[in-house]
């Protein structure tokens, strides 16, 4: 091993504990400018009865706070947590916002501080999934709010197969009139959004993106046979060369092979689990199908159940792993 995997927490950490480093990818991925990081508190205890949360990484640039969260192994309730990180960086903003703006009331004449929240920032939550790609086939995918109008002209069949261009083109405007209304700053709704980046299709269909070289170099250090060749195309840029000095294994202690072998052995724990599931789930009659190594003629009925496990939410690469067929097979 010449460089330790950048995917598991540990180091992920490690790397991103660089100002230098976050800003650098923030830039690549963001495609704009930052002139002015601010690392944020990442432990929080949000209620006396509540559990700690704790971020990968939380910083504000410009007038928004950002979250980077890497999503190592799978987890179910993945979209309702990250939802959950999403909607608490609005929530822990109340600990700064000022009080400043004073409320007459034209009855009593008196005068009042009320909370400003117009200091709010939006927030932006970046989860970088490295196995899972929530069954999509693009590099990434951002949810935002908008209007439910939206979603009701994009599904709305009978609209879409109306001959007449005129009646969808009057209600694209009207959406847009909706979309577009400024009043009371509602366009700070769509200034928040949740974004998944998918490291598994990145690597496998590049688009010629900056921040494209940072997947595949997490992706060549997931290797545990990689060598210092592997990383030649990294060279020269001074950010990939101070990730490297953290990942190198001459900086590695004892404990770190032994968290390494232990992370491995999670993984491969997490998959016997989920095999196991399904294997019982077949018995007991939960789910149709037949889990057996891949033997000629039986790659439909392996594709049918891989189908099934993926509509029960496991990812595509461990749905691979459990069934023998190659992911072009089970989506063929």
């Amino acid at each position: 091993m010449y460089l330790a995997p950048l995917n598991y927490d540990r180091y992920f950490k490690k790397v991103f504990s660089d100002e230098r480093i976050v800003k650098q990818f923030l830039e690549d991925f963001l495609e704009v400018p930052i002139t002015l990081i601010e690392r944020l508190p990442e432990k929080h205890q949000v209620t006396d009865d509540a559990a700690i949360v704790e971020f990968d990484y939380r910083c504000q640039i410009g007038d928004a706070v950002v979250i980077v969260d890497m999503q190592q192994w799978y987890k179910p309730d993945l979209v309702q947590r990250f939802y959950l990180y999403h909607a608490l960086n609005t929530g822990l903003q109340l600990e700064t916002l000022p009080k400043e703006r004073f409320v007459l009331n034209q009855k009593t004449q008196q005068s009042r501080k009320v909370r400003d929240y117009a200091a709010l920032a939006p927030v932006l939550t970046l989860i970088w999934m490295v196995e899972d790609s929530l069954r999509f086939k693009e590099n990434y995918v951002a949810y935002t709010m908008t209007p439910e109008l939206v979603l009701d002209f994009i599904r709305n069949d009978q609209l879409w197969q109306n001959p007449e261009l005129t009646r969808l083109l009057e209600e694209r405007q009207h959406v847009l009139q909706v979309c577009d209304n400024p009043s009371k700053r509602l366009d700070f709704l769509a200034k928040n959004r949740l974004i998944f980046m998918f490291q598994l299709n990145i690597v496998k269909h590049p688009k010629a993106k900056k921040y494209e070289r940072w997947f595949r170099f997490a992706e060549k250090s997931r290797n545990h046979d990689n060598t210092a060749e592997d990383f030649v195309e990294f060279g020269g840029d001074e950010i990939f060369e101070e990730m490297m000095r953290r990942l190198n294994k001459s900086t590695l202690k004892d404990d770190d092979y032994e968290y390494i072998e232990n992370e491995d052995e999670m993984w491969a724990e997490v998959e016997r689990l989920e095999r196991g599931y399904f294997i019982e789930g077949l018995e007991q009659g939960r789910i149709e199908g037949r889990v057996e190594g891949r033997v000629e003629g039986r790659v439909e009925t392996q594709r049918s159940l891989a189908r099934k496990m993926l509509d029960e939410g496991l990812p595509l690469a461990m749905v691979a792993k459990i069934t023998g067929l190659s992911e072009a097979e089970i989506c063929g």
